[in-house]
Formats: C-alpha cells, sequence, structure tokens
C-alpha cells in the first residue's frame, strides 16, 4: 500500500527564521510560503533529493499546529508523509484494520493539490501520518 516517503513535516514557531536556516545555512533550496487555511497552516518545503521536508507554522490560534507547538515550543516533527496509488482503497483498507482517520474521514486537499488524508498518531507508535495520493 505505501508508496514512496513524500516528506517529513516539522512545526516551526518561526517559519522565516527556519527559513532562513534552511536556505542560508544549510544551503537548501526553499519553496515560497503558501498559506493553506483549511489545514490551518502556512507551509514551506525544503527539497532534499527524493523527498522533502516540510516547513509548517500556524495560521491563527485555531491551528493544529499552535496546539502542537504549545506542547513543544521550540518546534518538531509533525507527520511523515507516504505516498499512496489510492487513497480511498488505502483508506478502507486502514479502517477494516482498525486504524483511525482522523476528521471526517474523507479527503482534503493537501498542499501539493492531492487528496490527504492523517491518521491517528496512537495507531502508529506516537506518530502521525499523512496519506497522500500519488
Amino acid at each position: 500500500m505505501l508508496g514512496r516517503l513524500n516528506h517529513v513535516a516539522l512545526a516551526v514557531p518561526d517559519l522565516a527564521a527556519a527559513v532562513a536556516a534552511y536556505r542560508n545555512t544549510l544551503g537548501a533550496e526553499v519553496t515560497e510560503p503558501q498559506a493553506l487555511p483549511e489545514h490551518g497552516v502556512t507551509v514551506v518545503f525544503v527539497n532534499v533529493g527524493d523527498t522533502k521536508i516540510e516547513l509548517l507554522e500556524p495560521l491563527g490560534e485555531n491551528s493544529p499546529i499552535a496546539a502542537f507547538l504549545g506542547k513543544n515550543p521550540s518546534g518538531g516533527m509533525h507527520h511523515l508523509c507516504y505516498e499512496v496509488d489510492d487513497i480511498l482503497a488505502a483508506r478502507d483498507q486502514l479502517k477494516a484494520a482498525g486504524a483511525r482517520v482522523l476528521g471526517d474521514g474523507n479527503p482534503k486537499t493537501g498542499a501539493h493539490g492531492k487528496p490527504v488524508l492523517f491518521l491517528h498518531p496512537k495507531d502508529f507508535f506516537g506518530t502521525l501520518i499523512e496519506l497522500e495520493q500519488s
């Protein structure tokens, strides 16, 4: 079911500082910030070969990233994103196996313009998993 690792997402308290660290200190190629109001975040992608690092900053006080940063003020790893060929088939297979899909269970459009779902971290050893249709 799982395809390649699409990205590792890091929640950051200051997106501009994180971008500067990756671009200026590490010499990485970094995309322009993209606001995703439906997810409550602003994102930037750092290109690192066959995968990416996603930097997430809260977009408003009700952002799930704001809650994460409340517990982890310096930031940290937020989730892993894996590609799947058929997100609805993956969802159905996971639910049948007892995994919990967050939200209403229906895919939303992610930062890459593709359908995404999130899986409960308690079902995956404390790690929030995002699935993105490839």
